[in-house]
């Protein structure tokens, strides 16, 4: 990078942090800092959560994964698009969550169960969410390092400092400070600035991939180069695939229902100026979606290409060579280790793979191959060399992406794609971080005092909470290694909460007989099973195989391993590894989901004695809160049941209707009835042939959600600048309610009990005087 792409990058930024300074102004009582004054409207939400969506980490992740497994697992996904739209539409969870009036998810927890397992539950969560979330700077400063090609340590005088210590510190400052200049509102302000630039930067670079591959001379015959069983194009040739599979497609199914309720609370889901313009930021889900598709598919598609194709073999060596020298640098602890891990990269040749001549490639054996076999041997194949190689493989899938696209981009578009990448990482370390912040704020500290705060107290106790926690981002980042692929690191992480948690909240929003003794059996079942999980996996191959081994268990656990999934063949297959645990986090996670659901029905059909009040909770009926928008529902016609069945209320208006039935017939008539109902009816009569897949995918992935991706960054970049002005006007306008702080049921709850009572009263006297 030259001084002009470091221009590029800093004027951005200067804007954005003028914009974090100017939210200081609006910020005067706990719901402006928590929940932005609950004056935002649907397109400044979706711009905001576009932005806490789009990360390094999950760009990451997503190359990582279809390196391995392709895009044919992406057709099967179909099967979430009726399930997934219904939610948005009928506004599943999150419409009654934004009814409870809770500023936060432990709120919630104590208004339906009780305060106990409120400060338990959100003891779990954020532990969870803060274990998880430390691999959120570690992977976006070692991205930036080698994206940069900054050396590992940096010399201040006598001084020698590790870079990514003083990188990750960086990040992690610039996210405390925006916290502390104005909370969740300056948070909603900056991402969607941020967003706002991000949308043409975007399409610059999805056009700048489109014209630089072929899709039909390129793309589409590096996917279809695979062994049978592991296509990365055909959805009727993928049992193979290991890791990312169809039983981690039915996980995730399971996962996106049960625990849609799990990480609101936090955010923008608070900040809505009315539960309907909260559903409604959720239907505008389907365009957001449509938009990080494509950008997250030809990123990977860059990734695969470049590293696999023979017309980029001279390319791929010098960037693999690079990523394993880099690594070495971090890894090695001698520098005869070192110098033998770099050696043994660049003495593997040049892969100049012939497509249709030479074997097709397949998980086992690739063309990262040599690249990895080479390392293990310096390494050494005992439970020491074992750990480090898994740190060392680790980390070669996760630098491909920013190594890549460092050797690929010219001057400007790579201070473009650098801008980008800060960006996504500053909106996603600081969303993540508030999240942690308020949780252990209102949910474990607050509850557990016995004196109130003034409002400035709140404040500054929620600013000092979200240093402390940026202050354990950073520990967590320079000390921990990861030994997986991202996305299975955040599941089994993340399932230590999502086990039970998921059960305690749906069920908690749309049942009366769930009790408070179900939900903290859901939520024990869900902690022993994942944190088991956990420990097992992070010690599986320096102490617990060779321990098994020593005692001559291993072969014997292995067969018992073996039968047990061998009905699920081949989606489920548990063989002995020396590297890696068996049981991978994706079947670690269901079992854990499973067990936690049983146990919440069970125990609470053993306690029920009587039904919760859910109406008092959703202030519905008397309870009602006459201040805000409310689904009051006309007498239902005939014409408005179909309406009805996709979530349409009295409260849409014209545009509302037009915008919720271009959803449904987008996802439910193109993408679920035509690119997938169609197309898997077509298959079962007459399989289709390679190209065909290879023409599908360009339209179906591509060109249409491309058209749809255009559209919506001009519509979302319109509606944001316009809800973002009215933002601030009904920022200056709102009155101030210092007794909404949410820590308890809250005013509104109090004054909805006293309407009821006095209701009572007066039916009483009526009665009478009938009688």
């Amino acid at each position: 990078m030259n001084w002009i792409d470091y221009l590029i990058v800093l004027l951005p930024l200067t804007v954005v942090m003028a914009m974090a300074i100017r939210s200081r102004r609006y910020v005067r009582d706990v719901p402006d800092f928590l929940s932005a004054g609950r004056v935002c409207g649907r397109y400044v939400i979706g711009t905001t959560e576009m932005t806490n969506g789009i990360a390094v980490l999950t760009l990451v992740a997503y190359a990582e994964v279809n390196y391995k497994t392709g895009f044919a697992m992406n057709f099967w996904h179909g099967v979430l698009v009726p399930v997934t739209l219904f939610m948005s539409l009928k506004g599943f969870c999150i419409y009654r969550f934004r009814e409870t009036r809770a500023m936060s998810l432990g709120q919630f927890i104590e208004m339906r169960y009780s305060r106990g397992l409120r400060i338990l539950a959100c003891a779990v969560r954020t532990a969870a969410e803060m274990i998880t979330n430390m691999i959120v700077p570690a992977v976006s400063a070692r991205f930036f390092i080698y994206f940069l090609g900054l050396p590992h340590q940096i010399s201040i005088g006598d001084l020698k400092l590790p870079t990514y210590t003083v990188v990750v510190l960086i990040v992690l400052s610039v996210a405390v400070a925006i916290i502390w200049l104005g909370g969740q509102l300056a948070l909603t302000i900056t991402n969607t600035i941020q967003c706002l630039m991000c949308y043409p930067m975007v399409v610059m670079f999805i056009i700048y991939i489109l014209f630089h591959f072929s899709w039909s001379n390129e793309i589409v015959p590096v996917m279809l180069d695979r062994v049978p069983g592991e296509s990365f194009l055909n959805p009727f040739d993928v049992d193979e695939l290991r890791d990312f599979n169809a039983f981690a497609l039915l996980v995730l199914v399971m996962n996106t229902v049960l625990n849609r309720a799990n990480w609101i609370g936090t955010g923008t889901s608070t900040s809505a100026r009315s539960p309907h313009e909260q559903k409604m930021a959720g239907v505008l889900e389907a365009f957001r979606l449509a938009f990080m598709l494509v950008f997250y598919l030809l990123f990977a598609i860059t990734v695969i290409v470049t590293l696999n194709h023979s017309k980029y073999s001279a390319v791929a060596k010098d960037i693999k060579v690079a990523i394993s020298s880099r690594i070495a640098e971090e890894i090695a602890e001698t520098p005869k280790e070192r110098s033998q891990l770099v050696s043994a990269a660049e003495a593997v040749p040049e892969q100049r793979h012939r497509i249709g001549i030479d074997p097709p490639l397949s998980q086992s054996r690739n063309l990262d191959t040599p690249y990895l076999d080479s390392a293990h041997r310096v390494l050494g194949s005992n439970s020491v060399g074992n750990a480090k190689f898994q740190e060392f493989r680790t980390l070669y899938h996760q630098l491909m992406l920013p190594m890549t696209f460092r050797r690929l981009l010219p001057s400007g578009m790579l201070g473009l794609f650098c801008l980008l990448m800060v960006m996504l990482m500053i909106s996603t370390d600081d969303a993540r971080i508030f999240s942690s912040a308020v949780t252990m704020t209102q949910d474990i500290i607050l509850p557990l005092r016995r004196k109130s705060l003034t409002p400035a107290q709140h404040i500054w106790l929620l600013r000092w909470v979200s240093a402390g926690v940026g202050a354990f981002f950073f520990f967590g980042a320079s000390f921990m290694s990861q030994l997986d692929y991202i996305n299975l690191f955040v599941q089994i992480i993340v399932s230590i909460w999502s086990s039970g948690a998921g059960s305690v909240l749906v069920f908690g929003l749309y049942s009366k007989r769930g009790t408070t003794a179900g939900a903290y059996a859901a939520l024990a079942t869900g902690v022993l099973l994942s944190v088991g999980g956990v420990v097992t996996q992070r010690n599986w191959a320096n102490h617990i195989y060779p321990l098994l081994e020593h005692l001559g268990w291993a072969e014997p656990i292995g067969r018992f391993l073996e039968n047990v999934s061998a009905p699920l063949s081949p989606w489920v297959v548990w063989r002995m590894n020396p590297l890696k645990f068996p049981i991978n986090s994706t079947e670690i996670f269901f079992i854990s989901m499973l067990a936690s659901m049983s146990a919440y029905w069970i125990v609470s059909l053993i306690t029920y004695r009587k039904p919760f009040n859910l109406d008092r909770m959703l202030h519905r009926g008397i309870w009602r809160v006459e201040s805000e928008e409310r689904n009051v529902q006309p007498k239902l016609r005939w014409r408005d049941i179909p309406g009805r069945l996709i979530g349409i209320t009295a409260e849409y208006t014209t545009a509302d209707r037009v915008i919720a039935w271009g959803v449904f017939f987008y996802n439910i008539v193109f993408s679920f009835g035509i690119a997938f109902v169609g197309v898997l009816i077509w298959n079962l009569v007459s399989s289709w042939t390679p190209s065909a897949w290879g023409n599908y995918f360009l339209w179906v992935w591509l060109i249409i959600p491309g058209v749809a991706a255009v559209f919506s960054a001009v519509w979302f970049s319109i509606g944001g600048v316009i809800d973002l002005h009215r933002m601030f006007i009904d920022l200056a306008k709102r009155k101030t309610d210092f007794s909404d702080n949410g820590l308890g049921v809250g005013k509104p709850m109090v004054a909805a009990a006293d309407k009821l009572d006095d209701a009572r009263t007066k039916k009483d006297k009526e009665q009478k005087q009938t009688s």
